[in-house]
């Protein structure tokens, strides 16, 4: 928060002041779809996946800069230019102020005890910015004989509009005092290796109590996007188990400037973790099972030394009537709740140790 309020209160005025300067006018994105921009529009969310996204996650100040499309290319690069001119220029006036505020926003990330994985805009909280555009419309499309909007050339304004740039926190979590991954998970470690984050190896196999994390729903995408099936709606439930660790697997300390990009990367609730670009979709695949011929004699020995599972089993063939009809479905009960089923399967493969 002390970088951002930097940004937005001392160094985003200074590089639009710059710009006018030159000769140029700029102004934040326009960020919307069919609707009239001069009602107002909203600050992009740029998640981890975006560059200036994944930028934050290290308390790095970033932009995105964008020349519009419809302009001669020549003033394109010029402006382009002097923007980067614009950047050095103020970077050199601020250098103090931008290594000092970033070293509180570091120390800052690495005392945190929550994190924010989603965020959701703040409609009740907006700024005011200088707006040039042109009056909007609506004509009928030639195309479909239907109303489209259509921006009158004619009628150019300039007025102000409101901008949406406050963001209110979702889906907070608390930061583990440390993760747990097994090595064999080695594109995980690959990237947080190239990202620098300081991990340490076991130097024995060893048994640990975790908290470990169960996937119970999950939603991926039916068509593919950036050349994954995205997960997404991702619901954990956590239990504390003694997990038997090999000798080489990774521990990763939370004590580091890298804990915002830890947790949102290894969380598997994360708008962008690993989880979500389908790194550990490994774990959706039942790789061991049981012929029913045999394991129904085994259920039910298992069902009269177990009463508890039984009673669990009763009560949602009472609950569900689909179910109470369906040999398989109740067989696939049992199994899920017997020691024989697959404990990796849908277990999230990184765990976490909670501080006291």
């Amino acid at each position: 928060p002390v970088l951002g309020e930097w940004v937005k209160k001392v160094f985003d005025p200074a590089l639009f002041l710059g710009m006018k300067e030159k000769k140029w006018d700029m102004v934040h994105y326009v960020n919307v779809e069919d609707k009239d921009p001069s009602t107002g529009f909203s600050q992009f969310y740029d998640n981890p996946r975006y560059s200036s996204g994944y930028a934050a996650l290290f308390n790095t100040i970033s932009y995105m800069p964008e020349t519009h499309m419809l302009k001669p290319y020549k003033e394109r690069v010029n402006s382009t230019y002097d923007l980067l001119a614009t950047f050095i220029q103020q970077c050199s006036v601020n250098a103090k102020e931008i290594i000092s505020t970033r070293k509180k926003a570091v120390q800052n990330t690495i005392g945190k005890s929550e994190f924010a994985l989603s965020w959701k805009m703040d409609t009740s909280s907006f700024s005011r910015i200088p707006f040039m555009g042109y009056e909007a419309t609506k004509k009928i499309s030639e195309v479909s004989g239907l109303p489209v909007l259509f921006y009158d050339h004619n009628k150019p304004f300039t007025k102000e509009v409101k901008y949406f740039d406050t963001f209110s926190p979702e889906n907070v979590v608390a930061k583990p005092q440390s993760y747990i991954i097994p090595q064999g998970w080695w594109k995980v470690i690959d990237l947080l290796k190239l990202n620098r984050v300081k991990m340490n190896r076991l130097k024995a196999d060893t048994m640990i109590e975790v908290t470990v994390s169960r996937i119970t729903n999950n939603k991926a995408l039916p068509v593919a996007y950036e050349s994954h099936h995205k997960n997404s709606k991702t619901e954990v439930e956590e239990s504390k188990q003694k997990i038997q660790f090999l000798k080489g697997d990774y521990v990763i300390d939370l004590n580091q400037s890298a804990n915002r990009y830890l947790v949102e990367m290894l969380d598997p609730t994360g708008d962008d973790s690993f989880f979500s670009w389908n790194f550990f979709d490994a774990i959706f695949q039942q790789k061991e099972g049981y012929s029913d011929y045999r394991w129904n004699t085994i259920a039910e020995d298992y069902l009269n030394k177990n009463p508890d599972v039984r009673k669990k089993l009763e009560d949602k063939k009472q609950s569900d009537p689909e179910f109470a009809k369906s040999s398989n479905a109740q067989l696939n009960f049992v199994y899920k709740n017997s020691p024989w089923y697959e404990p990796a399967h849908m277990r999230y493969p990184v765990y976490k140790v909670m501080g006291k």
